[in-house]
């Protein structure tokens, strides 16, 4: 391959990976490409494969099958330290006996040739403003709060400027306002550096709002890859409607088929007109539809084409209240989720459910 070829290939491409561990099949048959300077994460629960496939390109475990591309290279057999990728783990093993700035400058002291003590304490101190750290070089780590270690883990790792960063949920340990706070942080410095970010989360809401690009897993096979308003508006599969938050799943009929356009009945819903997706769909068929409880309005007073509905239960959330609503007179119910803005408020019997066409969604599978 040309050097010409290499700087245009993706940062990472895996081609037919496939990994085992004794009979169980932990990522199955993958391919996938993530492009130069991408956020891009892996996201599914526990035992989806994703940390797998992020060990493969970090070079802790080599796959059974298939190819790894690290910047148009193979680098299937070699070796993690020869890689040019760093991660950061998800309890930073950061070490405790050193300083912060002995931390940082760990990588950089195991190269041969060693950098110049000069050299090695300027990248310390250029890396430690990157991450907002700033004479924090003499303190140890276990002097810092959670959200102080991460980036000094963050720091450790840009440090000896890798390809590609791995980041193997690193913000799981930190609380909830912390976690929303370093998200920011992380995209902004991800710009700054202008390297690839790779993600490993099982938080639906970590990947929608730092990725560029998202591949869920399950069972050791990405479902789908997209951007995130793509995969949260448009999921491809019955499986990542459900995995990404909360959503209405109806069983329908299809009831009329279009060159572009299906109609579906549903018990709840009649003569739905959704984009047709599955060219071999035909009258009469079971689907499934979908729509998110934001995209369904409630109001105490009727409005034209909504539905009468009964109020079965309400949560509140705070910002919003979740209420699972339906038809007065027969079975069949959806989860709405309404602001709490603006003095509105869930009472009485009677409400009236409205939406739209186009925020239904057609499941494939």
């Amino acid at each position: 391959m040309s050097e010409q070829d290499i700087s245009e290939s993706p940062d990472i491409r895996f081609v037919g990976v496939s990994k085992w561990f004794g009979d169980v099949v932990a990522v199955d048959k993958i391919d996938l490409s993530v492009e130069r300077g991408a956020f891009f994460s892996f996201l599914g629960p526990s035992g989806c494969g994703k940390t797998t496939s992020l060990r493969l390109i970090a070079g802790f475990d080599q796959p059974t099958e298939g190819d790894v591309f690290i910047s148009g290279t193979s680098v299937v057999g070699i070796p993690s330290h020869k890689r040019p990728v760093n991660m950061v783990f998800q309890n930073y093993a950061l070490f405790p006996h050193m300083n912060v700035a002995d931390n940082i400058a760990y990588g950089l002291r195991q190269r041969n040739p060693k950098p110049p003590k000069q050299e090695i304490a300027k990248r310390v101190d250029e890396t430690l403003e990157l991450v907002r750290l700033s004479g924090f070089g003499k303190r140890k780590s276990w002097e810092l709060s959670g959200g102080q270690q991460q980036r000094v883990a963050l720091a450790r790792a840009l440090i000896n400027h890798p390809t590609v960063l791995l980041l193997d949920e690193p913000l799981a340990a930190l609380d909830r306002k912390l976690r929303r706070e370093m998200q920011m942080e992380l995209q902004t410095l991800q710009r700054e550096v202008g390297i690839t970010f790779i993600l490993v989360t099982h938080d639906q809401e970590e990947a929608l709002t730092m990725s560029d690009r998202i591949a869920v897993m399950d069972q050791g096979t990405i479902l789908q890859v997209g951007p995130p308003r793509e995969i949260y508006e448009r999921p491809g599969s019955r499986k990542v409607a459900s995995f990404i938050g909360q959503m209405n799943l109806l069983e329908g009929i299809v009831t009329g088929v279009e060159k572009e356009f299906i109609r579906v009945d549903t018990p709840m819903f009649k003569s739905i007109e959704m984009s047709r997706r599955e060219s071999a769909i035909r009258h009469g068929d079971e689907v499934t539809v979908a729509i998110r409880p934001e995209s369904l309005t409630l109001s105490t007073e009727p409005q034209e084409g909504a539905m009468a509905v009964a109020l079965r239960h309400s949560s509140y959330y705070g910002e919003s209240t979740y209420c699972v609503v339906g038809p007065r007179a027969s079975k069949g119910d959806v989860t709405v989720s309404m602001r709490n803005y603006g003095g509105f408020e869930v009472t009485g019997d009677e409400l009236w459910l409205s939406w739209r066409q186009e925020d239904f969604v057609l499941l494939e599978a």
